[in-house]
């Protein structure tokens, strides 16, 4: 891939992936909390503010990648982009779970997650 080559278009792939799989792995460890039996509620509200802050981020820069074609509605990235924002409003906004984030830490003796 001839544009991967351009070290910032490189880097911003690197990050998007970094992240992808960061989400995937609070995901992961918020399900084998349920898995168990021990709550998740904290967990899963990380993984829900980490993965829908970087699904925007991602879109946002597959955008930038693609210029001036990024919001062609010919691309796909055009729709992906307008699609990414519902993971931050759906089953509660990025704010509301960071609240909750907050509240568990703040009710525990030590505040590490």
């Amino acid at each position: 891939m001839l544009f991967v080559r351009a070290q910032v278009i490189a880097f911003m792939l690197a990050d998007m992936a970094t992240g992808i799989e960061a989400a995937r792995l609070l995901t992961y460890k918020s399900a084998y909390e349920i898995d168990r039996g021990r709550s998740n509620t904290m967990l899963a509200s990380m993984a829900k503010v980490f993965a829908g802050d970087h699904c925007n981020k991602v879109c946002a820069d597959a955008v930038q990648i693609f210029g001036g074609a990024g919001f062609n509605v010919e691309y796909p990235v055009e729709k992906l982009m307008r699609d990414a924002k519902i993971f931050q409003l759906y089953e509660g906004t990025s704010q509301i779970q960071k609240l909750i984030i907050s509240r568990h830490m703040t009710a525990r003796d030590d505040l590490a997650p």
